[in-house]
């Protein structure tokens, strides 16, 4: 390997981190949904994990069953996560051209 393409692979290489740093920072206004118990609990959380809203459905509230309201939101909870991480890996492969990249 010649001078010359060791030059080009660093000069892509900098494209790359740019472009990625460049979608993560879209990322952060981007949000998605999540539901538990079939809509009965939403959460709207952005790309960058930060939670928006939390909606809870008021005939989800019994009062004598506090465990299945906290079984709902973390449902829910976990939902929005799953969809962050799919946006997330999506808009990464675009930059990366599907290249799985350590930490992404």
């Amino acid at each position: 390997m010649g001078f010359g393409n060791m030059q080009q692979m660093m000069k892509q290489a900098q494209k790359m981190q740019r472009e990625m740093q460049r979608v993560q920072e879209e990322l952060k206004d981007r949000t998605v949904e999540g539901s538990g118990g079939g809509g009965t609990a939403k959460v709207v959380m952005t790309c960058d994990f930060r939670v928006q809203s939390v909606e809870i459905r008021p005939d989800a509230i019994d009062p004598s069953d506090p465990e299945f309201l906290g079984e709902l939101v973390r449902q829910a909870m976990q939902d929005a996560l799953d969809r962050v991480h799919e946006v997330t890996q999506a808009e990464m492969a675009k930059v990366t051209g599907g290249m799985r990249l350590p930490g992404m």
